[in-house]
């Protein structure tokens, strides 16, 4: 009688097998009489799931792997032949495909715009300047606000400007103001203006018959883009799809470009985005925000905005409370332990 009560005060039972040991015992069984899988093809599949996978951006990784595709980029450019017959015969033809198509407008543009001294003068410094300053300062914004979309949106101008390459290769095409017997103006040459690497003192250190396609439209059109698909503010997504379109215009009176180029610009860009959904099988603005190990909350002054807690998750008690309610709970098992005692005695 006496052991029944001691057996029921101190919360004693006979042993025997656990509950959620019996359960598990049946898995563990099952685990081990699995064989694992091939350690090499387990491995690769993880590597490649991994780089399939949005991860936290390296600044200092990101800063090389832009300064070397970029060095790359302008020397294989400059590397193709310069095709200067080929290239002058597909000039022809582009411009004689435009006037069948009663779109031939490129002369018209160059000689109204280079009518307005200040005007294309500053065409001129748009082309030599804006087609790097704004993709890289989008590159940086992607870095800093989205970077679980960035390498995502980085693989779309990467695939873009390699494919780019393919095209400078196999049609070499001289810009419009290198046409022979045309009327085209070379607005940088005429005005004496620093505004292209393919004119003046820098000719020689530019391929001058890689025209087609138009990286100046593909950068500028993934800049556009991407702003208007991640931007919050109304002005802001304005401005992006305000970009490419007034790129566009300073490509052709600039007589740079044909605007058959732009659309060839335009298609390796859809390359490109096609690149990045396989790979990573969404397109960039559809992934998420944020990425295990990038910044959630923003610092104001000394302290740091608390994020919401989800309704499901209970409020956590301080550690003061906690220990004031757990301090009867010990008193209650202080006084239970003379009777415990005495019970055992008997």
């Amino acid at each position: 009688m006496g052991e029944t009560q001691v057996t029921a005060q101190e919360g004693r039972s006979t042993a025997g097998p656990s509950p959620i040991a019996a359960e598990a015992a049946p898995q563990a069984a099952t685990a081990s009489s699995t064989p694992p899988p091939a350690p090499g093809k387990s491995g690769w599949q993880a590597r490649i799931r991994s780089l399939r996978t949005p991860g936290r951006p390296r600044l200092w990784f990101e800063i090389l792997l832009i300064a070397v595709s970029y060095w790359l980029y302008s020397l294989v450019r400059n590397a193709v032949p310069e095709q200067k017959a080929a290239a002058l015969a597909n000039a022809d033809w582009i411009w004689s495909a435009e006037k069948s198509l009663g779109l031939a407008f490129e002369e018209s543009v160059n000689h109204a715009v280079n009518s307005v001294t200040w005007l294309i003068v500053s065409m001129n410094y748009y082309y030599a300047t804006l087609h790097f300053v704004v993709t890289i300062g989008v590159l940086v914004w992607l870095f800093r606000r989205h970077p679980g979309r960035y390498a995502a949106t980085r693989l779309v101008l990467f695939a873009t400007t390699a494919v780019a390459l393919l095209g400078y290769y196999l049609y070499p095409l001289a810009p419009p103001r290198l046409m022979n017997g045309a009327n085209f103006i070379d607005t940088v040459l005429v005005h004496e203006t620093w505004g292209s690497m393919a004119s003046g003192n820098f000719k020689n250190m530019s391929n001058q018959y890689a025209a087609m396609p138009s990286m100046h439209i593909g950068w500028s059109l993934w800049c556009g883009l991407t702003i208007f698909a991640l931007a919050s503010a109304p002005w802001a997504k304005i401005l992006g799809l305000l970009y490419p379109t007034l790129t566009l215009v300073v490509i052709v009176a600039t007589a740079n470009h044909f605007w058959l180029d732009a659309v060839g610009g335009m298609a390796c860009l859809a390359f490109g985005y096609a690149v990045s959904r396989v790979w990573y099988g969404s397109l960039p603005h559809r992934l998420p925000k944020w990425v295990p190990g990038a910044a959630k909350v923003r610092l104001t002054g000394l302290r740091a905005a608390r994020l919401p807690r989800p309704s499901s998750e209970p409020e956590p008690k301080p550690e003061a409370e906690a220990g004031a309610e757990s301090a009867p709970e010990a008193e209650a098992g202080a006084e239970t332990a003379p009777e415990a005692a005495g019970a055992r005695r008997s």
